[in-house]
């Protein structure tokens, strides 16, 4: 039954994924979609050391947001964050909007910022990313999350999409 669950998880993250690959943009909506679907994924396999919750209001569901962008952050907190701790942790992912920019945050319990933890490459490419869709309009900090963990935000200015893909 797991492998099936799994199976049906692995099903519905495709299918969010496929679609925005062709995007420069897409909808917070699509990218909550595939960051769940992700995140429902890897709770088959790491069962009890996964634990999370999104937090992403419905009237910011339609605003245009760089594809795959939450997903190198939620990609990183599982891989970087939770993985190397026995007893896993959680992730959460909130989103709102101040003073015309679009805040999406993946805060985890994690390991925290580490020196030998990866090579950068997810981040660097999407800060490369986000200067060539916004220039100085768009950002990506990351800090530590207390007591425990790293908090990623990425931060771009509010725009609605025309009509929804």
């Amino acid at each position: 039954s797991r492998g099936r669950r799994m199976l049906a998880n692995f099903i519905a993250y495709l299918r969010a994924a496929l679609p925005q690959m062709r995007y420069d943009e897409t909808t917070l909506r699509m990218e909550v979609d595939l960051a769940r679907a992700y995140l429902n994924v890897l709770q088959v396999r790491m069962g009890e050391r996964l634990r999370f919750r999104l937090d992403v209001p419905d009237n910011l569901a339609a605003l245009l947001f760089p594809p795959f962008a939450l997903s190198t952050l939620t990609e990183n907190a599982v891989k970087h964050g939770l993985n190397p701790l026995p007893e896993g942790g959680s992730i959460e992912i909130t989103a709102s909007v101040k003073d015309g920019r679009l805040s999406v945050e993946v805060a985890d319990t994690g390991a925290g910022l580490r020196q030998a933890s990866g090579s950068g490459a997810g981040v660097a490419n999407l800060r490369a990313r986000l200067a060539a869709l916004y220039g100085n309009g768009g950002s990506l900090s990351i800090e530590a999350n207390a007591p425990q963990g790293i908090r990623a935000t990425i931060a771009v200015p509010v725009r609605r999409a025309s009509s929804e893909a």
